[in-house]
């Protein structure tokens, strides 16, 4: 008689301690915030592939408390099926989650949030962002270089990918374009993806 419990009932188990731990933390982040520090919490699946990050929640994310509400979200939506990656594979979120807190606050929150999604691929939009998580010193990450076009390793089982600041370009074409040019990278990465 087998006593291996099936891959699908192990994976179920993980994304019950993710969504727990997920929802902790928001907890904690909630109950950090007061009238004039609205919180905005992460968006997406809590064992994502792939965790997009941005470095300040815009007015639209505040007003709704959801990272990636609005604009940038609907442009990230979109590229995500022109690339045919499975939105459902994603987790959004931004390295401040009030906008105008002491980062040194902010640092343990987004270290918490990558120790419990765990991705594979780490897309940071903006050179502030790449400084952010540079400054986690994560355990045994490499620092991120802004001037590497293309993959670079983060740590030994994340890769890392920086792209221009998804709000800064919505409103310039060659700055959606230079964007583009660069997100593209997520679609080739995620194509590469071992079936599971």
């Amino acid at each position: 008689m087998s006593s291996a419990v099936p891959t699908d009932e192990i994976y179920e188990r993980y994304l019950q301690k993710a969504i727990s731990e997920i929802n902790e933390l928001g907890d904690e982040i909630s109950r950090a915030g007061d009238e004039t520090h609205i919180p905005v919490l992460g968006s997406g699946h809590p064992l994502a592939d792939v965790f997009l990050l941005k470095y300040t929640p815009q007015p639209s994310e505040v007003h709704e408390g959801v990272a990636f509400y609005g604009r940038a979200g609907q442009a990230l939506l979109k590229s995500l099926q022109r690339l045919r990656v499975d939105p459902l594979a994603v987790y959004g979120t931004n390295c401040l989650k009030f906008g105008g807190e002491d980062p040194e606050e902010a640092r343990p929150w987004l270290v918490r949030e990558l120790h419990i999604v765990q991705p594979k691929l780490l897309v940071l939009m903006g050179e502030r962002t790449v400084e952010f998580v540079n400054s986690l010193a994560f355990p045994l990450s490499d620092p991120i270089d802004t001037d590497l076009e293309g993959l670079q390793r983060f740590t030994g089982t994340v890769e890392a990918l920086v792209v221009p600041d998804i709000d800064a370009a919505l409103d310039e074409a060659p700055a959606k374009t230079a964007f583009w040019n660069a997100f593209k990278a997520v679609g080739t990465w995620y194509a590469e993806l071992p079936p599971y």
